[in-house]
């Protein structure tokens, strides 16, 4: 079972900036919970996180495969990373965007992770049972 990071934990960024490739070929299924940990900042600013999917490592799509909301405070936020409609992405990064605005210093600060986790089918199988129940 995958359990990874695509940004490690208390990265620290002050620009725009990609993770590293990530290999999700081998995984078991194709769906994932993403977290996104900020663990810092500095006021009036935020930050976009973006997954991008490639076929070979190389040449990465132009559109992300799913995005978070954008964030202006510490916390945890999950996110849903289903790759069942994308059966080509074999690779997957993260790549993040930050802004700064008002008084003080312009240049943005952030530290954060993003950690990757494969969801287990008999889960996943379970999850879609109950939600299926509940409709």
């Amino acid at each position: 079972m995958l359990d990874t990071f695509l940004v490690p934990e208390k990265t620290t960024v002050s620009a725009k900036g990609d993770g590293p490739a990530v290999d999700v070929s081998g995984a078991a299924g194709r769906v994932f919970l993403l977290t996104l940990e900020i663990t810092r900042i500095i006021e009036q600013e935020s930050l976009e996180v973006s997954i991008i999917g490639s076929a070979d490592g190389a040449t990465w799509g132009a559109k992300p495969v799913v995005s978070f909301p954008q964030k202006f405070y510490c916390g945890q936020t999950p996110l849903l990373l289903d790759l069942t409609a994308h059966p080509d992405v074999k690779f997957v990064k993260a790549h993040w965007v930050v802004a700064r605005w008002g008084r003080g210093v312009e240049t943005p600060m952030f530290e954060f992770g993003v950690r990757l986790k494969e969801i287990p089918a008999d889960v996943l199988r379970e999850a879609r049972a109950e939600a299926k129940a509940l409709a």
